[in-house]
């Protein structure tokens, strides 16, 4: 099974009763599980109890505590609403007994209307960009434990992710501008089922959201020692059709880092130019006793 098939069977989650699914969750860089990944299986067990003319148009979420990976996931559904045209759906993700997550996601069938967008910003052919396995061992000494770059390998197999400038964990120290673009498909075909390009596309989100903010910073993030980090929120509106295994720009950006928190907004587009769909998110971002609030990348 390769690392696709293997996230594919991930979202396939086990229909329990009617409104209880069952997930497992799958080994990560760190010790908890991956919030993109909760995200969307909590996505696809809402998804299941809505009619199939019903397109997933937006979620908010909140992750609550930390995911243990070596424990299947309990997805419990809400039927909040099913009205003509839309349909509301609460999950809350369980496990030892406590909520880890919680998401509310809206359903509508398609309709005609007003139609405007912002324009797609430039960017380099994704193509032109090295990929992950050929940009993360260069920079392997960048990090606390080398052998994260494997770990990192290992867990984003499933996507093709190219970033267009230097990612944060290559310049630490270095303050740059509080923007983050990459290009992103999954490493194969995908069929044709919209929810599964949507819940994919969710599962990505959470990869790179806040490297905005860390950019703006000089940090380099968890594993290069200089932050501690985790989500908090996150939001996404789906606007137009888009296929999650052929290319798509995720442009990102941050407009406020306090409070011991960073916040990331982000557009993606397809390659023809189309928004897809708008994120944002929060998260905690804590520097480590001893690495003070200037930039630098040194060692606790």
């Amino acid at each position: 099974m390769n690392a696709l098939e293997f996230l594919l069977d991930l979202l396939d989650l086990e229909r329990i009763e009617e409104d209880i699914f069952r997930g497992l969750s799958r080994p990560t860089a760190v010790p908890r599980v991956y919030g993109g990944q909760v995200a969307a299986q909590a996505l696809v067990a809402a998804g299941r109890t809505v009619p199939a003319d019903r397109s997933a148009h937006s979620l908010h979420a909140y992750f609550l505590r930390a995911g243990d990976p070596g424990a299947p996931i309990v997805y419990t559904i809400d039927r909040i609403r099913d009205g003509r045209s839309f349909t509301t759906r609460r999950v809350v993700a369980v496990q030892h007994g406590q909520p880890i997550f919680h998401l509310s996601a809206s359903f509508q069938t398609y309709e005609d209307g007003l139609e405007h967008q912002a324009a797609m910003p430039p960017a380099p052919d994704p193509e032109s960009l090295p990929t992950a396995a050929e940009l993360l061992p260069r920079h392997a000494d960048r990090f606390v434990d080398p052998s994260v770059v494997d770990r990192l390998l290992e867990t984003r197999a499933a996507v093709d992710l190219r970033y267009v400038d230097a990612p944060p964990y290559a310049t630490a120290g270095q303050v740059r501008e509080a923007r983050s673009q990459v290009w992103f498909r999954t490493a194969g075909k995908l069929a044709d089922d919209p929810l599964l390009h949507v819940c994919l596309a969710t599962y990505v989100s959470d990869m790179t959201l806040l490297d905005s903010v860390l950019l703006a910073h000089g940090r380099g993030g968890w594993a290069s020692g200089d932050i501690v980090g985790a989500s908090l929120d996150h939001a996404m509106w789906f606007h137009r059709p888009f296929r999650a295994d052929e290319w798509l720009l995720y442009d990102q950006t941050s407009p406020s880092a306090s409070g011991g928190r960073g916040l990331g907004q982000a557009r993606i587009y397809t390659r023809d130019g189309d928004l897809a769909i708008s994120v944002i998110q929060e998260g905690v971002m804590r520097v480590p006793r001893g690495r003070g609030s200037g930039p630098g990348p040194g060692r606790d």
